[in-house]
Order: structure tokens, then sequence, then C-alpha cells
């Protein structure tokens, strides 16, 4: 009965999780996004970002970034935001214990995995707009 209830609640967490969605993020900062083109409003409900973008543009399409870091060359200093392809995964297993009189047995875990070596997507500003877009390309 209480592992039922303790899954039932883990997967309604998990629900909310997700539910931090565009839709949130416009909601949340809704007269700058009124305030923008509608070729961009449109992009940032499709979850897209475009050349040009504005940092605010680009995480209100996609959230916040998994890392953020410069670049300086000589042709100057650029702020790259990484975004991570975080997928959930769930295993269940079997253990058994015991201590004294009482045993256990039982186990779900989820986590999310990424590769920290290869971000999914990389965004490149530059004078505070987006001059660059890298996309990982499924393997």
């Amino acid at each position: 009965m209480k592992s039922s209830l303790f899954f039932t609640l883990l997967l309604g967490l998990l629900v909310l999780v997700g539910c931090a969605s565009v839709d949130t993020r416009i909601s949340r900062n809704q007269t700058a996004f009124d305030a923008w083109p509608s070729d961009v409003q449109a992009k940032v409900r499709q979850e897209k970002v475009d050349l040009g973008f504005t940092p605010e543009q680009v995480e209100m399409a996609l959230g916040e970034p998994s890392r953020i870091y410069s670049r300086k060359s000589e042709e100057g200093e650029a702020e790259i935001w990484a975004y991570y392809d975080l997928k959930p995964k769930f295993s269940i297993g079997l253990g058994v214990g015991s201590g004294g009189y009482r045993g256990a047995m039982g186990g779900v875990s989820t986590s999310s995995q990424y590769d920290r070596l290869e971000d999914a997507t990389k965004i490149v500003f530059e004078q505070g707009e987006v001059v660059a877009l890298e996309s990982r390309i499924k393997n």
C-alpha cells in the first residue's frame, strides 16, 4: 500500500516538473512576450530559437540553460548557453536485506542521464543577440 502511494506521488511530481513548460514561462513574462513580433512569438511557442534572438527570448523558449560559459577570440567575446539533452531514466531493481528480525526487498530509481562532454544545443550570443546555433544530430 505504502509503495503504491509513493510511486503515485513520484509520478505526480514528475508530471508537475514536466509542466514547467513554455506556456508557464510565457505567462510569467506575458508583457515582454506580447511586445515581440509575431514571428518571434510563434517560434518561442514552438520552443525554437533563431538568429537575432535576445537572451530573454531564448530563455522563454528553452528555459534556463544547463551551463553558461564565455569564449574570447580575435573576433571578440561571446557568451555560450549550453542545453543538455536530459532524458529521465527509470530502473526497477530487486534487492534483499535483513537486520535482526526484519527484512526488506524492492526498489525504484529515477535519474537524469546526460553526457557533460557533449551538449545537445549550444547558443552563441554576441552583443546581446544570438549569432550562432549548434544542435547535435541524433547518432
